[in-house]
């Protein structure tokens, strides 16, 4: 990032802008040890921006100082403050390249002048941006000047140290600009700290592939370490399909420039089988990478799998390695053991060797705290799909105090398990015609699932015990389900009744009526406690068909007092709420509850039909659609039909007076008032 912002700032980009203009005898040598020389003066801001190491680490290199000296040359400069993160050795010639390249001009490789050229990789981004293999160019500080042999050289600031491939010490054979596979034959001479390959290596070897990671060009290859094979049978997952999910060819995605969430074509994408792999970061900072087998076959099933970045941006002759944490693809786990083992977890793990928190860790703890007998009902399910709320998700003061509540607690964990196998798909088939409605493992709770958008821009969310949340990473698939991420806990409120009418898209009409009715203004107070019977949107649509005229004045301005009368006819207030047990319960012993509302009472009996609830209101049925949707200050029952009457709204003629018309006729009424009196 650029730093030192500000007239301190500016002034030093305005210095440099100078040094550019009168450098026509320099080189960049000269302008180096000018910069380092100025970085030790007063201007602050530009000290953190200028090279004083990388000056220091040229100096003493003889064949930089002759490259800078005599020949065209582009070279990459890191910050000071990328040394001060920088751990390790620095390899000046790997960031010195012996023709000299504009921003402009760079290419997607250039060839350094390390022993052995290896090459650097040019990433432009769709923001503009221009990466070094890992390395971000800081904008406008790039530097073109001529030598005093008449040589073009281009110096070009970066916010990162670039980091070669290299042998470890004890290396017995001289190690140079490796492609992909000497790597993978040579991984324990090399640098890569305590990851070993030597199980992906023998598969390699046994499925004959490895021309994949010879063949020339620039690709990205993904290679899982020794410890995601702990599970014994894993390795013989691993045939010809699953090392080609493992590379995307002739793309090198290096992790800075990667497109977060961007579906990349692997090498296993054919007719019967297509895999596509994509990068993500988590809020934690931690890279992942994940495959998406789109079609699958007996051998490879449909689904995600999620793997962490454990050593990146490894760059080789023919592109970039990743060393990952499980291999991609193979699904050799169930949800339960998903759960419970470090290594079934898709390297969303929850604690490792080291003791380090995975993704999920919060949910497993909770899980555990309630008693176990959540996760031992997951485990007797043959088909099931887990909504894991993430761990950010349980950051709440609202949660806290539900956490010592085992019962309530309880409840809460089983509203996130659904006994069948939901993919993405079958949301998708389910949401064709209508939000979709799912049962979770305690039959009176459902889930609603909604698709908002479409292409890879959709967003799913899931609304359960009045919380909606959104799917952050679907389809994660486990041999017996699916887990989908997400980024609330449902079934513990975070919104008012206000907030939920307002987001939630089976109550838009409701909540549109509300605004320009000013009904909705009261919805966010948190000292009352509301019971709202909400018609949901396929409700009101309903009535256009039994009451047309009624229904268009409802959403007419102009009859805004009608509407507002009708609403709050659903809407009871109290100092409690009101669930769907117990109206029924009340319904038991009198054939008419009676519940305040804000101008009269609303008067009905609700009964439990065929595991549904249903109100009796004016010796009409009305199917209660979603009920018990928690709010921070009450409580939602969505229902099919609203509380309405063709009586509601008068349109015959002269029976009504618009609001507008009222308003013309007391204007005149005044002005002719204000006439006779000044008269």
């Amino acid at each position: 990032m650029i730093v030192g912002r500000g007239p301190s700032a500016l002034a030093a980009l305005l210095l440099l802008c100078c040094y550019t203009t009168h450098a026509a005898a320099a080189d960049l040598a000269d302008k180096l040890r000018d910069d380092s020389e100025l970085s030790q003066s007063t201007a602050k801001s530009f000290k953190r921006l200028m090279p004083v190491r990388f000056y220091s680490l040229l100096e003493q290199n003889p064949v930089a100082n002759a490259t800078l000296s005599l020949r065209s040359c582009t070279i990459f400069v890191p910050t000071n403050e990328a040394f001060q993160r920088h751990k390790g050795p620095t390899h000046v010639l790997y960031h010195i390249t012996t023709a000299a390249f504009s921003k402009d001009q760079l290419e997607k490789t250039v060839s350094s002048d390390m022993e052995g050229n290896p090459p650097l990789y040019i990433t432009k981004s769709r923001n503009g941006d221009i990466y070094v293999n890992n390395a971000r160019i800081i904008p406008s500080l790039s530097v073109e000047l001529t030598n005093r042999e008449g040589k073009r050289q281009v110096m070009h600031i970066i916010d990162e140290v670039l980091e070669p491939l290299t042998a470890l010490p004890t290396a017995k054979t001289e190690i140079n600009n490796l492609d992909a596979l000497q790597f993978i034959q040579k991984a324990d001479q090399l640098s890569v700290g305590d990851n070993k390959l030597r199980t992906y290596r023998s598969q390699l070897a046994l499925m004959k592939k490895e021309s994949l990671y010879n063949a020339p060009g620039a690709h990205t290859f993904l290679l899982p370490v020794d410890e995601g094979f702990k599970i014994t049978t894993r390795s013989s997952l691993v045939d010809g399909k699953v090392i080609d999910g493992h590379v995307i060819p002739n793309t090198v995605i290096f992790t800075a420039a990667s497109q977060h969430d961007e579906p990349k074509t692997s090498a296993a994408f054919e007719d019967q089988l297509k895999v596509t792999v994509s990068f993500f970061k988590q809020k934690d900072g931690k890279m992942y990478v994940k495959s998406n087998t789109i079609v699958g076959d007996a051998k490879h099933p449909e689904g995600v799998v999620l793997s962490e970045i454990v050593k990146a941006n490894i760059p080789v002759k023919n592109g970039v390695i990743h060393l990952i944490r499980r291999p991609l693809m193979i699904i050799d786990t169930t949800v339960t053991q998903f759960l419970q083992k470090n290594f079934g977890c898709n390297s969303f793990k929850f604690v490792n060797d080291n003791g380090e928190n995975g993704a999920l860790r919060k949910f497993l703890e909770v899980i555990m705290d309630s008693g176990g007998a959540v996760l031992d009902g997951i485990n007797n399910l043959s088909e099931v799909t887990i909504l894991a709320p993430s761990n950010e998700a349980w950051n709440t003061s609202s949660i806290d105090n539900i956490v010592r509540d085992r019962k309530r607690m309880t409840d809460i964990l089983n509203m996130h398990i659904i006994k069948e196998r939901l993919n993405v798909e079958k949301i998708r088939q389910k949401n064709a015609n209508m939000i979709a409605q799912v049962p979770t493992v305690n039959n009176r709770t459902f889930l609603y699932f909604n698709i908002i958008g479409e292409g890879a821009d959709a967003k799913i969310t899931v609304e359960g015990g009045g919380v909606n949340a959104t799917i952050l990473q679907a389809d994660v698939a486990q041999t017996n389900g699916y887990v989908h991420i997400i980024d609330h806990v449902l079934g513990v409120p975070h919104t008012t009744v206000l907030g939920k009418l307002e987001t939630d898209p089976m109550m838009s009409d409701t909540y549109r009526m509300g605004q320009f009715s000013n009904f909705n203004d009261q919805l966010n107070n948190t000292q009352r406690r509301y019971t709202f019977f909400v018609p949901r949107d396929k409700g009101w649509q309903k009535t256009e068909l039994d009451y047309p005229s009624a229904h268009k004045k409802l959403f007419m301005r102009d009859f805004a007092y009608h509407s507002k009368y009708i609403l709050e006819r659903h809407l009871v207030i109290a100092d409690h709420v009101f669930t769907m047990k117990d109206l029924a319960q009340m319904s038991l012993t009198t054939d008419n509850v009676v519940l305040p509302t804000f101008r009269d009472s609303l008067k009905m009996k609700v009964t439990e039909e065929a595991g549904r609830y249903v109100i009796t209101w004016n010796y009409k049925k009305i199917n209660v659609y979603r009920p018990d949707v928690e709010c921070t200050n009450g409580i939602i029952h969505v229902i099919d039909y609203p509380l309405l009457e063709e009586k509601d709204i008068v349109v015959s003629g002269g029976s009504y007076m618009p609001e507008s018309s009222i308003c013309i006729m007391l204007a005149n009424l005044i002005m002719i008032t204000v006439a006779k009196f000044l008269n």
